[in-house]
């Protein structure tokens, strides 16, 4: 039950963002519950790849190239998943930043609401 509700917290993060950020276009929440799972299993299988390969950049930024793999995952997802479509890197960048940031307001909002 726990993560049909983060799948769904999620999916209401890459909504909301789509509609803040004009680079960002999703056809409807369907899709975004789409986007979601298509970003997790990303993010699960690919990321991690991409992490291993690019840690010299990584060491030498400090971490901040992550920034870029996240942006990346995003284009990638954005380029497999129908109805959801990112216009540059730079918008990826900003998706991707700006999604963390609603999630996780969502998921400490719902977390404080359950211990409540």
């Amino acid at each position: 039950m726990a993560m049909i509700a983060g799948w769904i917290l999620f999916s209401i993060a890459i909504y909301a963002t789509a509609y803040l950020l004009p680079g960002i276009h999703i056809d409807s929440f369907t899709t975004a519950l789409l986007a979601a799972i298509g970003l997790g299993l990303i993010n699960m299988i690919i990321r991690p790849i991409l992490l291993i390969l690019t840690l010299p950049l990584n060491i030498l930024s400090l971490g901040l190239f992550t920034f870029v793999v996240n942006a990346l995952m995003v284009l990638l997802a954005g380029q497999l998943i129908p109805g959801f479509t990112v216009d540059n890197f730079w918008w990826a960048l900003l998706f991707s930043l700006v999604v963390s940031v609603i999630n996780s307001i969502l998921q400490a909002f719902i977390h404080k609401r359950k211990h409540a």
